[in-house]
């Protein structure tokens, strides 16, 4: 009986989530499938330079594009299609949502400014 007193605390906070929503979207974004979101497109979304090489044609650069504004419905299509250069990773629409909404809210100071600046023009 005292065992089963000690664990009510434990039981009564059953249900609550281990982490949260942002959280989830966040690791999954670091780390989804062993490649890292963030190492093409950047800490927050903004695209970043992959790689810089030399060929025939000279000098060129592949960039992971920004992908802060992209809506959940673009980005879950690009995350379920092929592509030359990124991963294919699997994930499941609510993976993709949680993913987009930690982009959303990391950057909810940037997309305000730019929806201020898009209203003004």
């Amino acid at each position: 009986m005292k065992r089963l007193l000690f664990l009510l605390p434990f039981l009564l906070h059953a249900n609550e989530d281990f982490i949260s929503h942002y959280e989830y979207g966040e690791m999954l974004y670091q780390q989804p499938r062993g490649v890292s979101c963030a190492q093409c497109h950047g800490e927050n979304g903004e695209g970043k330079v992959i790689v810089e090489f030399r060929d025939i044609h000279g000098k060129k650069v592949l960039r992971g594009p920004d992908i802060r504004k992209e809506s959940f419905a673009s980005m879950l299509n690009s995350v379920n299609s092929y592509h030359k250069i990124m991963p294919r990773y699997y994930l499941t629409d609510e993976e993709v949502k949680a993913i987009y909404d930690y982009l959303q809210e990391k950057n909810r100071d940037y997309l305000c400014e730019n929806e201020e600046e898009n209203a003004t023009r």
